[in-house]
């Protein structure tokens, strides 16, 4: 089962043919994204200079895939993740460690969330965003990329 980040998203709304084809070769495979990146790929529409024609692309697109909601236990998984990255990646002296925020150490918040969603349910990332390469030493996380 498949968890599409927003890159992967965009481009199969975009046509992408190594996207589409990989895609339709996983006919009969859970594909799916998250609110996440459903928030991301609406942002992007919204503060493009065709507004209406990509804001509808994108609610065509996402109205045909499974979207994955977050909660509670989303949250749990989330905090953990994040502790994991801010333990190996921070710096160990606590006066540089307290002013250091986990953007300063290269990752995207949303990254996490979505990371967080596929953990939760024993999904692979299809990403071509390297966040979640260095994401993938904090877990169990497990990633593909389809470009």
């Amino acid at each position: 089962m498949y968890l599409l980040d927003t890159n992967h998203c965009s481009g199969a709304i975009l046509g992408n043919t190594s996207i589409l084809r990989r895609l339709a070769e996983a006919e009969n495979t859970a594909i799916a994204t998250c609110v996440i990146v459903k928030g991301e790929l609406i942002y992007m529409a919204e503060r493009s200079q065709q507004k209406e024609r990509n804001l509808a692309l994108a609610h065509r697109f996402l109205e045909g895939i499974y979207t994955y909601d977050i909660n509670g236990e989303t949250a749990d998984i989330y905090a953990q993740l994040k502790a994991a990255l801010f333990n190996q990646f921070a710096p160990k002296e606590k006066s540089k460690r307290r002013k250091t925020k986990i953007t300063d150490l290269g990752f995207d918040e949303n990254d996490l969330w979505i990371a967080a969603v596929a953990l939760q349910h024993n999904l692979t990332v299809v990403s071509g965003d390297s966040d979640f390469e260095r994401i993938q030493q904090g877990g169990t996380l497990t990633l593909e990329s389809w470009l």
